[in-house]
């Protein structure tokens, strides 16, 4: 009887242990992780969305929604996630939003790569026409090469969203067209057009999508959200496609490379400058910019450094703002460099008169202390004022006697007659003897 309940106890136990991990495996696949992003399609956003994938893996998780608003970015970058996208176990949900947003160029080939496209009102698709990785035109053999390239994976990517759709893509490409939700969905470009994330979810239950080769019915009507951030460290990355904080540290970074050549400072800001520019050449290689830029910002740089050792009063240090001013607008807004990397005129105005006064004010700050006399030794005494501790005597032609000078009592000589307690002014020191003149009231 005894061995008969243990039976039926461990029977119980096994049943319950068996459920709790069945509710459990099914609670983790009926979660939905959610990606956000507002930024440029670089490396960052690539690493993003691959630690965003892996982690949706780990939880098994159902899908994968990403709300992008972005105004477009690297081509090659764009590439590689649309292979992460299309290699993905998990269904990619991709919806541009919110209202006001954009996916365009990049943008808008990673949004057709996604198992589910979807769009928020009042949102823009498009423009995808590619461009030089510095920001110039591109020839025209690189040019139709690279936009048949193109239009080759967006025919691909939007083949079984019908012919509307493959124009739609294809015209994105060819002619930089750009539409609205309501003009994409139309077309059949994307699946829906949703508010939010939840209203998407809603849309789109019961949707069956290819997945890697597998049919997949999603299930999102009732699945919980998790949220997957930006890491701090993804978020400082992402700050350093900004094309203001990248000039102001690459120039800043020149200017304190200058100042540890002209004045050694043990090497600190030397440290500074290498670190500031080191920063900011990882940004800019994250941004399609214009090299010729750069060699205007190396021109300012060894003007300054000209400046620094052969002072002129500041003309040398006023061309090297003229050619920063120039090499940050270049850097940035040459040719057809898409508008995320461009600076406006009133960023580079001040980010080239803030450096350059940087500059002119700490030069001027060496140049006094160089030609400064030592406040120490003998040679801070000359032109130190002393007060005559007697009558000076007349002795082969000059006057002799003793001064009080900071506290201690000195010879003095003097070429002319000097009383008690006259005030005078050391002119020179010759070993012990100080030579002195009296100072008129």
């Amino acid at each position: 009887m005894i061995k008969k309940r243990t039976k039926w106890i461990l029977f119980w136990l096994v049943l319950m242990v068996w459920s709790v991990t069945a509710v459990s495996t099914q609670a983790q696949s009926q979660q939905i992780v959610v990606l956000e992003i507002e930024a440029a399609v670089t490396p960052v956003m690539l690493d993003y969305f691959e630690r965003g994938l892996e982690e949706a893996e780990a939880m098994n998780a159902h899908a994968v929604v990403i709300v992008l608003d972005t105004p477009g970015g690297l081509v090659n970058v764009t590439l590689e996630i649309v292979e992460l996208f299309q290699n993905s176990d998990i269904p990619v949900i991709l919806h541009v939003g919110p209202s006001g947003a954009q996916a365009a160029s990049a943008g808008a080939v990673i949004t057709a790569s996604s198992h589910v496209a979807s769009m928020a009102p009042a949102t823009v698709i498009g423009a995808a026409s590619p461009i030089n990785g510095d920001g110039s035109d591109i020839n025209e053999t690189a040019y139709r090469k690279a936009v048949e390239d193109l239009k080759a994976t967006m025919r691909s990517l939007t083949n079984d969203r019908g012919e509307e759709a493959v124009e739609l893509a294809e015209a994105m490409i060819e002619e930089a067209r750009a539409v609205t939700s309501e003009e994409a969905l139309e077309a059949g470009f994307i699946d829906v057009i949703s508010q939010d994330v939840d209203e998407l979810l809603t849309q789109i239950d019961g949707l069956t999508v290819e997945v890697n080769g597998e049919e997949v019915t999603l299930e999102t009507a009732s699945t919980r959200q998790t949220a997957v951030n930006m890491t701090v460290i993804e978020q400082i990355l992402l700050l350093l496609t900004s094309p203001e904080l990248l000039g102001l540290m690459l120039t800043v970074g020149m200017v304190a490379i200058v100042f540890e050549v002209r004045s050694p400072s043990f090497g600190i800001s030397g440290a500074i400058g290498i670190l500031f520019i080191a920063i900011a050449m990882f940004g800019l290689n994250q941004l399609p910019v214009n090299w010729f830029g750069m060699a205007l910002v190396i021109a300012a740089f060894a003007f300054f450094l000209t400046e620094a050792f052969t002072p002129t009063s500041g003309p040398l240090a006023i061309v090297g703002g003229i050619s920063l001013l120039a090499g940050i607008l270049v850097l940035f807004n040459s040719g057809e460099a898409p508008e995320f990397v461009n600076i406006s005129i009133w960023g580079a105005i001040g980010i080239s008169l803030f450096v350059t006064g940087l500059f002119a004010y700490i030069t001027a700050k060496i140049i006094q202390v160089a030609n400064m006399q030592s406040s120490t030794g003998v040679e801070g005494l000359v032109g130190q004022s002393a007060i005559s501790r007697g009558d000076f005597v007349q002795q082969n032609g000059r006057f002799n006697g003793t001064i009080l000078l900071h506290g201690e009592i000195w010879k003095a000589r003097s070429d002319n007659e000097i009383a008690k307690g006259d005030d005078v002014t050391v002119k020179s020191i010759d070993g012990f003897t100080a030579r002195v003149s009296k100072i008129e009231n």
